[in-house]
């Protein structure tokens, strides 16, 4: 059974969890300051992942594909990114000490485990059984999401504990980008509608599947295109600025 659109709700399963990060997050800081804006982006990680939990986004999804490629985006990409830039670099280093956290946040390991939650996902037959079992598979879906975007975004945004230098850290963004496009561009571009959950489209906006379907396509592809190109020029041009310090330093040595 679908839930009425445009309706706000409380899941405890989505919201308790967020308030015990947030609760472990505060006694962190306790041991492990952090900046201002480390802890603003922890908090506006956490305000997406509730977004996506309690607002209209989340019955949305179970009536546009778009909106749930929306919340896709934001449990696999925009959330994960600010919860990793919000960790203190001191408890990044201490997290590092872990094996398991070394070897899942090594970009040879993340970025693959990230692409297939993707494309595992958003297969059509995964896609609609998660679906239709909102209380098990779809959970699941949201957490790996989730997880594997922690680990991608991990390498970019921490020194601890593969250290990669700023060139690295461009090409590993640009990797992610290209590897991943190819699942909203096909939305985008297919002739018929591929999921069957969203086959009768959404009545109340007169919104056919294939057009929720191109709409979701060219959403998702835009807002990679957007995200990733940002970060990959911040460390492209970083990787610039550290080249022009090196020959100076060549020069006055």
């Amino acid at each position: 059974m679908r839930p009425e659109p445009f309706a706000w709700s409380l899941h405890l399963d989505a919201t308790l969890p967020l308030a015990l990060l947030a609760v472990a997050y505060a006694l962190a800081l306790r041991r492990y300051p952090a900046t201002r804006a480390r802890t603003a982006a922890f908090a506006g990680g956490l305000a997406l992942l509730l977004a996506t939990a309690v607002t209209p986004l989340y019955p949305l999804t179970f009536h546009l594909l778009s909106a749930h490629l929306l919340q896709n985006v934001v449990l696999a990409e925009w959330a994960p990114a600010l919860l990793v830039l919000g960790v203190p670099p001191a408890l990044a280093a201490d997290l590092a000490r872990f094996a398991p956290v070394r070897a899942l946040t090594h970009p040879l390991v993340a970025l693959p485990l990230w692409l297939v939650s993707y494309f595992v996902w958003h297969l059509p037959p995964a896609y609609d059984a998660a679906l239709r079992h909102p209380d098990t598979l779809l959970h699941l879906e949201h957490a790996s999401y989730l997880v594997t975007g922690l680990l991608l975004w991990w390498p970019v945004l921490q020194d601890e504990p593969h250290r990669l230098r700023a060139q690295q850290r461009s090409l590993y963004v640009a990797a992610a980008f290209l590897l991943s496009s190819p699942i909203g561009l096909l939305l985008a571009l297919l002739p018929d509608a591929v999921y069957e959950w969203y086959r009768d489209g959404f009545a109340e906006w007169e919104v056919s599947a294939l057009t929720d379907q191109r709409a979701a396509g060219v959403t998702m592809a835009g807002e990679q295109a957007i995200v990733f190109f940002a970060v990959f020029s911040y460390w492209f041009f970083r990787f610039l600025g550290d080249e022009e310090q090196e020959a100076d330093d060549a020069v006055a040595a």
